[in-house]
């Protein structure tokens, strides 16, 4: 007896404790890299959330106050580089002696008129006898070159560019932006947040850190794939032995488990639309704006849903529960079906509820759905993003404008889909392998 016990032992028991080991460390492995890619999506989330916010075009292009400032720049340049040409100082000098000319003639005028009073006429005699018109005229050239000269003297010239440099920034200051105030809070609270002290500081220092947690982010999911697959191909040396099946079985299921929770809590897509560059020439200068983010959404397939539930049209409630029902709700209650329906004893795995959720729920299972609903909805936003971008795309003398587009599949769909591969590969191991005496009362339920 002992003997026999010890054989069974050897048999049976033994390689279940090895394999479950085994599996063990595949399972606790994926789900350490499901949690790591968890974390690390959040973080890259929350990260493109400020990068995002900090450059939002209202913050840019739509910004009076940035307008203002780069204007201001530019006038502010012009003046102090002010310096009146030979050329001009000819037109000045032409238009100040007709400006003479004109007096001379209107004050010729006003005492050729007939005076009134003895004191007018005192005047207009004296004028007389006094004042040749034409000696004044004779004389206009030289005040007009004292004038000019006198205008462009460095001391005129330098209180010239003071005055017009306050009246500018008098007007400048008068510009209300209704942005200024929301934009001054966010942006000393992003910089404080991330210790730094400008704009570019910041985009550097967050566009590292994308592009480090681009790289991890992809090769935990890979990771956690590599995992499932290998669990997967222990089916096909272990098929005949059903003494390892329920073991085998048990811990697939928990593989697909961890691919699920994984697959609908991390990002699934990513909506990136940007203005790279725009270029506007103005008072022979070149104004620049750069890195514009039109538009950014990072979502889950559970945020999404969540964004849905939130909407007050009842038509959005209802899409966002029937997401959370088909797409994470029955699927978590088909695996824990098939799982009862192998392991349990027959009053338990044979019950109505438990064979309809095992075999014959699949038909309502939406997994498969999302996967092909999310591709196409890709390839269609990602589409129109760039025909309505290159639209956007102007290059003039004075404008110019380059857009990108950034749309991308992200790291949480392609574990959703290693998810939804496993559960194809898991009803064919229950219909095929793990349950072959139940074959064709399977086909008798699906027929």
């Amino acid at each position: 007896m002992k003997t026999e016990t010890k054989s069974k032992f050897k048999k049976k028991i033994l390689p279940n404790i090895l394999l479950m080991m085994v599996l063990a460390a595949l399972l606790s492995t994926a789900s350490y890299f499901g949690y790591r890619l968890y974390s690390i999506s959040a973080e890259q989330e929350q990260l493109k959330e400020d990068y995002a916010t900090i450059n939002n075009i209202t913050f840019g292009v739509f910004s009076l106050d940035l307008w203002t400032d780069k204007l201001s720049a530019v006038v502010t340049e012009k003046i102090k580089g002010f310096k009146i040409s030979k050329e001009q100082r000819t037109e000045m000098k032409k238009e100040v002696e007709e400006q003479l000319h004109g007096m001379i003639n209107e004050v010729v005028r006003e005492f050729e008129k007939p005076q009134k009073g003895l004191g007018n006429k005192l005047k207009k005699f004296a004028f007389k006898q006094l004042v040749d018109p034409k000696e004044l005229h004779d004389q206009v050239p030289s005040f007009a070159h004292t004038i000019i000269t006198r205008i462009n003297s460095p001391r005129s010239i330098k209180k010239l560019k003071g005055i017009a440099t306050t009246e500018f920034n008098q007007l400048a200051e008068q510009t209300y932006d209704s942005t200024a105030t929301a934009q001054a809070k966010i942006t000393k609270h992003l910089y404080q947040k991330y210790k730094v002290s400008n704009l570019t500081s910041f985009n550097k220092q967050l566009e590292s850190r994308f592009d480090s947690i681009r790289k991890v982010t992809y090769d935990y999911a890979y990771a956690m794939l590599a995992c499932a697959l290998v669990v997967l191909c222990l089916w096909f040396p272990l098929r005949k032995q059903q003494h390892l099946h329920n073991t085998l079985f048990t811990m697939t299921l928990l593989m697909g488990l961890a691919l699920l929770i994984v697959g609908v809590t991390v990002s699934i897509i990513e909506v990136d639309a940007r203005i790279s560059a725009l270029e506007l020439h103005i008072l022979g200068e070149k104004l620049v704006f750069s890195n514009q983010v039109l538009f950014f959404q990072s979502k889950s397939i559970l945020g999404v849903a969540q964004v849905l539930i939130q909407q007050p049209k009842p038509d959005s409630v209802t899409v966002g529960i029937l997401i959370i029902l088909f797409v994470i709700v029955l699927p978590l209650l088909r695996m824990a079906a098939r799982g009862i329906h192998l392991l349990c004893k027959p009053l338990i795995s044979e019950n109505k509820i438990t064979k309809y959720l095992a075999f014959e729920s699949e038909k309502w299972d939406m997994a498969d759905v999302m996967v092909i609903g999310i591709l196409m909805t890709y390839i269609g936003l990602n589409g129109i993003l760039k025909s309505q971008l290159t639209d956007l795309n102007i290059k003039s003398d004075v404008l110019t404008t380059t857009t990108v587009n950034f749309t991308s599949l992200q790291p949480g769909y392609i574990v959703f889909v290693g998810y939804v591969i496993l559960g194809f590969v898991v009803s064919y191991v229950l219909k095929n392998i793990a349950c072959p005496p139940k074959r064709d009362e399977l086909v008798n339920h699906q027929s």
